[in-house]
């Protein structure tokens, strides 16, 4: 896992099934024939109390300052690959902090490259003291404003993608997912006719509708 190069717009789609046994891959949730994915999770809770005056700086951006090892990290990842500060960190955001906070909370990307975690939030100092605190040395976190949770977006993802094929016809809906930066995309085949009747039914607001290509199952 360490070896994949992550990016801000990793969108879930509807034809793809994310690996359970992979932590890294529920932080984002799939939209498919109206179903979410499930989002089973566990406590992180780092063995000692992040400081509770920690803040980025102004321009939205922190770096860990807490001993490594701090942090527990995602359930059996000890002395594996991913038993690492950018991955401990990782886990105590998704696993503690994003359940926590998810009054605030919209999403988060990886970019493991560049050992940075990109967090979309509601401001809130309170969150970002404690995922900026709760950082083990080293680790970049960067933080975006939104007006919107991810508990909303996942909402209205699935009141889209409840019944994909009621617009056949009209236009084929292919993918519905949320992106992290803080709207539902949208998948379909004519973008023209689908964004004003998606608007019509589910409201303009976060949704992003789009052109995309059927998606093919390999063959052999």
């Amino acid at each position: 896992m360490r070896n994949r190069s992550w990016i801000a717009a990793a969108l879930a789609t509807a034809g793809v099934v994310l690996g359970a046994a992979l932590y890294i891959d529920e932080l984002e949730t799939g939209h498919s024939e109206g179903g979410l994915l499930a989002d089973p999770r566990a406590s992180a809770a780092p063995t000692s109390a992040a400081p509770t005056n920690a803040a980025p700086t102004g321009d939205g951006q922190c770096v860990g300052t807490q001993p490594l090892d701090t942090l527990p990290g995602f359930p059996d990842a000890e002395g594996g690959t991913d038993d690492t500060p950018f991955y401990r960190t990782l886990a105590y955001i998704d696993l503690d902090a994003r359940p926590r906070h998810a009054a605030v909370y919209t999403g988060l990307s990886v970019d493991e490259p560049h050992d940075t975690l990109k967090i979309w939030r509601i401001p809130s100092a309170e969150f970002d003291a404690d995922v900026c605190g709760a950082a083990e040395k080293g680790v970049k976190i960067r933080l975006y404003d939104t007006d919107v949770t991810r508990t909303h977006l996942d909402g209205l993802a699935d009141r889209i993608s409840e019944d994909m094929n009621r617009w056949d016809g009209t236009f084929a809906m292919r993918e519905v997912g949320v992106d992290e930066r803080g709207f539902v995309h949208v998948g379909v085949d004519d973008p023209k006719k689908a964004e004003p009747l998606i608007e019509e039914e589910f409201g303009p607001r976060y949704i992003k509708v789009d052109h995309v290509e059927q998606a093919y199952a390999g063959v052999g």
